[in-house]
């Protein structure tokens, strides 16, 4: 049994050793203008257009995957840059805590609502891309490897078709002239032999002419048969590939647009809302500005001015000055004009002290009466130490 499949194997082997040569042979022949190709010019047209759309579709899948690649650089790079603004905003500037909440809120609307998960929006944004444009077109370009090995082996077969067909119209020329060598006076052979042993040897020959005849006639028939099938299926196929593009393109780039703009909706929103508070840093900065130089232009320059060289109240923390103004609307709280300096002092009972509200007496009230009865609350959040 082992010898026997060695023999099988061996077998086609020699066989596929055998066509290789063949077409090879064929070729060279084909090009040296010794023998006539098989010439398609509509179905050559076909593979142009299939070897175009197979690399459109090899280079749309390879950028979508960098752009995903890119999408997650620019998550991490975002999340790194909000976190580098928390950590460096000033507790005195303005909107402290609500740049805190727009962080944190920035982080919070980023999670999509709709999972489960509830993911970010970035890794929502890059999953949905991952789960629908990369996945489509994964599933569009396996088809073309099995395609491409049929054009391949259809290009074989007609090379094949086209050495049958140059055998089979040679052994025809050769049949021609075999019968009318026939027809001539016998060869040596034939002189030799007894003339009844003559006629034999011409029957003999006509029928080794003709077994080769039509062995190459039956091998012509199964190559073109072969071929056939093969062109018949690829021009079918072709056309409708090379149609289903335009759908396969369109199916990506609305999903991938529409990915984006709801994720950049989105993002806009908690972009607008960091705008806003840097506007009022900026105004708060511009409104500090503006009172140091009228309280420069309006004040001279004391020695009752400096905290140093006077007597502090007691209970006496630090020094604040108003950077808004503020109405009092109780009888314990105090008054404050932007430029305002207060002194803050201790509570005597913390407990009763509120969040956010401090305790304090206006500097000049207190250089000019030392009166401490006149000290009252007000809101920390409209002031700055000083």
């Amino acid at each position: 049994m082992a010898e026997a499949g060695k023999g099988v194997t061996a077998g086609k082997l020699a066989v596929t050793v055998q066509k290789r040569l063949s077409r090879a042979q064929e070729k060279v022949m084909q090009k040296l203008g010794k023998a006539d190709e098989t010439k398609d010019v509509v179905f050559e047209e076909m593979v142009a257009n299939f070897n175009k759309q197979m690399g459109e579709g090899t280079k749309l899948q390879r950028d979508l995957k960098a752009y995903l690649a890119a999408v997650k650089t620019m998550h991490e790079t975002s999340r790194r840059l909000q976190d580098c603004l928390a950590d460096m905003y000033e507790p005195e500037w303005f909107g402290k805590e609500e740049m805190d909440a727009v962080v944190e809120e920035m982080i919070e609307k980023e999670m999509d609502n709709n999972l489960e998960d509830t993911d970010t929006m970035w890794l929502d944004f890059h999953q949905n891309i991952t789960d629908s444009s990369v996945p489509s077109m994964d599933s569009y370009l396996t088809q073309f490897p099995e395609i491409k090995a049929r054009i391949a082996k259809r290009d074989r077969k007609m090379v094949d078709f086209d050495s049958a067909r140059h055998h089979f119209s040679s052994l025809q020329k050769g049949k021609k002239k075999d019968e009318a060598k026939i027809a001539k006076p016998a060869a040596l052979l034939e002189m030799a032999a007894p003339s009844w042993a003559q006629g034999l040897l011409s029957a003999h020959q006509v029928a080794q002419t003709n077994l080769s005849y039509n062995q190459a006639e039956e091998e012509l028939g199964r190559a073109q048969k072969i071929f056939e099938e093969l062109n018949v299926e690829l021009q079918d196929q072709l056309p409708v590939l090379w149609d289903s593009r335009v759908g396969v393109y369109v199916n990506t780039f609305q999903s991938l647009a529409g990915h984006q703009e709801r994720f950049h909706k989105e993002m806009s929103k908690l972009s607008q809302n960091l705008n806003d508070i840097m506007t009022k840093l900026e105004e708060q900065r511009q409104l500090n500005e503006e009172a140091n130089h009228s309280q420069a232009a309006t004040s001279p320059t004391s020695p009752a001015s400096n905290s140093s060289e006077y007597e502090l109240p007691p209970g006496f923390l630090y020094k604040v000055k108003a950077i808004h103004e503020y109405a009092a609307t109780d009888g314990d709280e105090l008054e404050l004009t932007i430029g305002d300096l207060v002194l803050v002092l201790a509570i005597d009972n913390p407990d009763e002290q509120d969040d956010g509200w401090l305790m304090g007496v206006q500097e000049s009230v207190w250089i000019r009466t030392k009166d401490i009865s006149s000290k009252g609350v007000f809101p920390e959040n409209f002031t700055q130490k000083v």
